[in-house]
C-alpha cells in the first residue's frame, strides 16, 4: 500500500501524521511512504529524517494526496483538502464529526473510507488514539489556565499555587476521565484546590483514592455545577462523549455569577464545546471575553507542543494503521472489532451512531456496510 502524509494546514498546527520512525516502520512492512515536502517541519522532523527512513518526499499536498492509497495525518481535512479525497482512499486521522457537518457531507460525497483515531477502542473498551492526545490537552489546560490568569492577560491576576498567608487558586474540572484526570494531576501539583465534577462514582472514587484531601469531588448535577461556578477562578472542560457533541454544562446564564477575571479553558472545543459561550479559537488569538469571563477554546491545543504531540500520537495510532495497511482496510476492520469502531463513514454511508444522531442523518452499522 501507498502511504502517504501531508502538511497540515488548520491554522498554528504544527503536528504532522507520520514521524520518520513511523515511515521507517511502514517501510520494513513492505509498504510505500510519500511525504509532502516540509511536512514534519513544525514537529521538529525534516525531510532528511524522513529520506532516511526511506520514505519519498513530494513537493505538494496535492502531489501526496493523489498518489497514496490511505492519508495518515492529525487533523480534519478542511475545506481545501475535500477535493482531493478520492473514493475508495483511507483517511486516518481524527476527524471530530459530530460538531461539523460540512466536513461529514464532504466525507459522505467523497466515498472514501475515513477511519477516526478518536472512536478507536482497545480491548479495555478504552480510546487508545485519543488517550494521549486528551493526556497533553489536560496538562496543557492548567498550563494554559495559569497563563491567563495573569493580568496581563485578562485574568483577575491569580497566582494559581498561591504563596503563604494567601489563599489558593479554585481549579474546577467538569469531567474526571483522561483530561479531568491530567488536569486535576497538573492543578494539585502547582497547589491549587481543585474540586472534581462527574456523573462517573467510581472514577470520582479513584481520584480520591490518588489525591485524597488534596481535591474535592462533586455529583454533577446542574444545581451543583451552578453552586460551584461562582467560586471558581480557573474552570476545565474536560467532558467527553466518545463521537458525539458535549453537554452544555455551563451556561450563558452562569457567567453573570462567576468572578471577573476567572478563565474557563474549553478542552472539549473539537467537539463542540462544554459551555454554551464557546466558539473555536486559534493559538495565534487563543482568548476572548464574555460576561468578564476569559475563555481559552483552542480547538488544536496539542499543536503548541508539536513534537511531543506527533511522537505520543504515532505511538498509539502506528500498529492500527499497519494493520490497516499489512492486511488492508476491510480485512483489518473485520479483524479487530475496536478498530471497526474507529470506522465513521465507509464509500457513501455514515456508520458512526453518535454522528448520524448529531446530523439526523441515515446511519449504517459499520459491520453491515462491510458486507
Amino acid at each position: 500500500m501507498k502511504i502517504g502524509t501531508v502538511k497540515e494546514i488548520k491554522k498554528h498546527e504544527y503536528r504532522v501524521g507520520l514521524t520518520p520512525k513511523a515511515a521507517e516502520a511502514f517501510k520494513n512492512h513492505g509498504h510505500t511512504v510519500v511525504v509532502e515536502k516540509g511536512a514534519g517541519d513544525g514537529s521538529g522532523f525534516p525531510d532528511e529524517l524522513y529520506l532516511k527512513a526511506g520514505a519519498k518526499i513530494l513537493p505538494t499536498a496535492g502531489d501526496v494526496w493523489g498518489e497514496a492509497d490511505m492519508i495518515v495525518k492529525v487533523k480534519e481535512p478542511l475545506e481545501a483538502e475535500y477535493g482531493r479525497i478520492r473514493q475508495n482512499q483511507i483517511l486516518y486521522t481524527y476527524l471530530h464529526l459530530a460538531p461539523d457537518r460540512a466536513q461529514t457531507d464532504a466525507l459522505l460525497k467523497s466515498k472514501c473510507v475515513a477511519v477516526a483515531y478518536e472512536t478507536i477502542r482497545d480491548k479495555k473498551g478504552q480510546l487508545p488514539c485519543l488517550k494521549p492526545m486528551s493526556q497533553i490537552a489536560g496538562r496543557l489546560s492548567i498550563q494554559e489556565g495559569a497563563k491567563y490568569l495573569e493580568r496581563p492577560f485578562g485574568g483577575m491576576g491569580l497566582l494559581l499555587s498561591g504563596v503563604p498567608g494567601v489563599p489558593h487558586a479554585e481549579v474546577v474540572v467538569l469531567g474526571a476521565g483522561i483530561v479531568g484526570a491530567n488536569a486535576a494531576k497538573l492543578a494539585v501539583g502547582m497547589g491549587a484546590h481543585v474540586t472534581v465534577v462527574d456523573v462517573n462514582l467510581d472514577r470520582l472514587e479513584y481520584l480520591e483514592d490518588l489525591y485524597g484531601s488534596q481535591i474535592s469531588t462533586l455529583y454533577s448535577t446542574p444545581e451543583n455545577i451552578a453552586e460551584i461556578l461562582p467560586k471558581a477562578d480557573l474552570v476545565i472542560g474536560a467532558v467527553l462523549i466518545p463521537g458525539s457533541s458535549t453537554p452544555k454544562l455551563v451556561r450563558n446564564s452562569h457567567l453573570p455569577t462567576m468572578k471577573k477575571g476567572s478563565v474557563i479553558v474549553d478542552v472539549a472545543i473539537d467537539q463542540g464545546g462544554s459551555t454554551e459561550a464557546s466558539r473555536v479559537t486559534y493559538h495565534d488569538s487563543p482568548t476572548f471575553i464574555k460576561d468578564g469571563v476569559v475563555f481559552y477554546c483552542v480547538g488544536n491545543m496539542p499543536g503548541a507542543v508539536a513534537n511531543t504531540s506527533t511522537l505520543a500520537l504515532n505511538n498509539a495510532t502506528l500498529n492500527y494503521g499497519l494493520s490497516i495497511a499489512d492486511l488492508g482496510v476491510e480485512a483489518a476492520l473485520k479483524k479487530d472489532t475496536g478498530l471497526l469502531e474507529g470506522l465513521n463513514v465507509y464509500k457513501g454511508a455514515l456508520t458512526y451512531q453518535g454522528v448520524a444522531q448529531a446530523h439526523k442523518l441515515p446511519y449504517t452499522p459499520a459491520a453491515d456496510a462491510l458486507k
